[in-house]
């Protein structure tokens, strides 16, 4: 056995496993430093004082020139990953790359649990994002996580070096997931906030449009973004921001509001414009009639303009005097120009109530100025209801006949029957109430002999015993004419006499004569006539003249000495 002093070579490979404890001493699976002692056919040994030296590919030496140089020579120092202590040639299994990556882990470990950002180079695509090169690292780059806005095309960031900041780490796996994205928007945090500070609001400013929506437009303040609404474009009404507006354009804002906590800036233009809202009593009184363009129709009224920047509303109940609830778009369309009526200005909440009705007239008011009471009429037959008939008049309105006035004696159901809708006819002006909107009509008034209000009222009264002329036989009574030219009337069925038997219309016939009795007038004045009610008041007066029934004479008795009484009277005449 050799001393200690002259040691063979297997006395030192025993020394150094003992000091290193084990066969390999714990070398593999770890960095650990080694100095080149030769570079041959493209490969460099390294010696790591193991038994034997391990050889790696001067590839992993490179230092990415153009060149392919590796920048060895023979006695530097590296640092390599042992992955074997021998392989079956007696060699060491050395990686300078996994050395990098080790040693890219540890640095990136730190880093990521002080909060730090990365450097790398984005240098292959995957599916769903890309491969960073963490120096020596791979890391996963998400390609949501590329900017903050979608990226079509990653060519010009390629093996550029940028910062990244590592989302998530797992060394066990291998796995690293950075973003830019986050790394943006904190620079970009960090910009906005020096921009706001240096902006307040009111301040005035140019800035670049730079996006447009349905709601407004992003306007670029050199580095920080402001929203422009449409309702801050201007006074007037504007549909889409598209019409004020391009994109590109450099416009002169104003900052409305800054949101500190957001960081949100919001931005207006007609701010710099005159408002024209102020006093608006002044140039549109209450009463005034003035002329507006219709800009917009909903369901409840529409808008009119009345001057770029304020509008009016005129409300559906105020559209139109005879068209009641109907779409306002069926009585006035967009951009129509119309005439209406100022009916409440209130500053304030910048609104206006306009009528567009009201800048008219009220249809009957002229109706009534054309058409006085009294006067005929024709129109058709709009609706038939259980009441009466519907006329459509001239000016659009509608006048009413009711089932009463409709004919003389028939009953109102049976004279609703006679007309039908889509018909013309012919009536008389009864009444016209303006403020009800009311126009009330006859058609019977025009029948042939119907009575005039003094020859119904001013000759006749109430309880009138007259002589008539039978003009027509009815099966619902007679149709009779005082004289020869005086009021006429009706004997209704059941007033032709006391008993069955006389109450049969066929018993008379036209241009007979018969004694009756003024019952009273309908609605037009026209008298009514009884028979029957004359018959029994004679029998009442005979009563009292020759005696009551309890005398023991009987009625017929009594009756027989009244005609005898007036038959006396009548040879006196004589």
């Amino acid at each position: 056995m050799a001393s200690v002093a002259n040691p063979t070579r297997d006395d030192f490979a025993a020394m150094l496993d003992e000091q290193l404890g084990g066969a390999d001493g714990g070398f593999e699976g770890r960095v650990v430093k080694g100095t080149v002692t030769a570079i041959e056919n493209g490969m460099a040994l390294v010696d790591v004082g193991l038994k034997s030296e391990g050889r790696i590919s001067l590839r992993e030496f490179e230092r990415g020139e153009e060149d392919g140089s590796h920048g060895l020579s023979v006695g530097d120092e590296v640092e390599v990953f042992v992955d074997r202590v021998e392989n079956a040639d007696g060699e060491a299994m050395l990686s300078r790359d996994r050395a990098r990556r080790e040693a890219a882990w540890d640095k990136l470990e730190n880093e990521f649990g002080e909060g730090k950002r990365v450097e790398g180079r984005i240098f292959g695509r995957v599916k769903g994002g890309f491969t960073v090169d963490l120096d020596g690292a791979v890391a996963f780059l998400p390609g949501s996580q590329v900017d903050i806005r979608p990226v079509r095309d990653v060519t010009p960031l390629m093996d550029m070096p940028q910062p990244f900041q590592i989302l998530k780490m797992d060394r066990r796996r291998g796995n690293i997931v950075v973003s830019r994205r986050a790394v943006l928007e904190e620079t970009r945090a960090e910009q906005r906030s020096e921009l706001i500070e240096g902006l307040a609001e009111g301040q005035v400013t140019d800035g670049v449009v730079k996006n447009i929506t349905d709601y407004g437009a992003f306007v670029d303040l050199g580095g920080i973004d402001g929203l422009l609404h449409v309702t801050d474009m201007s006074y007037k009404r504007v549909n889409h921001p598209s019409e004020v507006i391009e994109i590109g354009q450099t416009v002169t804002v104003q900052i409305i509001r800054i949101n500190q906590d957001t960081q949100r800036i919001s931005l207006g233009m007609k701010q710099l414009e005159s408002d024209p809202w102020d006093g608006v009593g002044a140039k549109y009184p209450v009463g005034a009639k003035v002329n507006g363009t219709v800009t917009n129709i909903t369901e409840y009224g529409a808008f009119v303009e009345l001057e770029p920047g304020i509008e009016g509303l005129v409300h559906v109940s105020e559209m139109s005097w005879t068209k009641k609830n109907v779409h306002p778009g069926k009585i006035v369309s967009t951009s129509q120009e119309v005439e209406v009526m100022v009916l409440e200005v209130d500053a304030e909440k910048r609104r206006i109530s306009l009528g567009l009705k009201q800048a008219q007239r009220n249809p009957w008011e002229e109706f009534a100025d054309a058409h006085p009471v009294g006067s005929t009429v024709t129109g058709e037959v709009k609706n038939a209801t259980e009441f009466g008939l519907f006329i459509g008049l001239p000016g659009d309105v509608d006048g009413m006949v009711h089932m009463s006035d409709i004919a003389w004696g028939i009953s109102g159901e049976d004279a609703l029957a006679l007309h039908r809708k889509g018909e013309e006819v012919e009536a008389v002006v009864l009444d016209v109430d303006i403020d009800k909107e009311r126009i009330s009509l006859g058609m019977k008034q025009l029948e042939k002999g119907a009575p005039t209000e003094a020859g119904a009222a001013g000759s006749l009264r109430r309880g009138e015993v007259v002589t008539v002329t039978v003009l027509e036989v009815r099966d619902g009574g007679l149709e009779v004419q005082v004289g020869d030219d005086g009021a006429t009337g009706f004997i209704k069925r059941s007033d032709l006499g006391r008993d069955r038997d006389e109450q049969r219309p066929d018993r008379f016939q036209a241009g007979q004569k018969v004694d009756a009795m003024v019952t009273g007038f309908d609605r037009s004045k026209k008298p009514n006539f009884s028979i029957k009610a004359h018959q029994i008041a004679e029998e009442k007066e005979a009563v009292a003249q020759f005696g009551s029934a309890d005398s023991g004479a009987s009625l017929g008795d009594i009756l027989g000495a009244a005609l005898k009484g007036g038959a006396d009277k009548d040879a006196d005449k004589k």
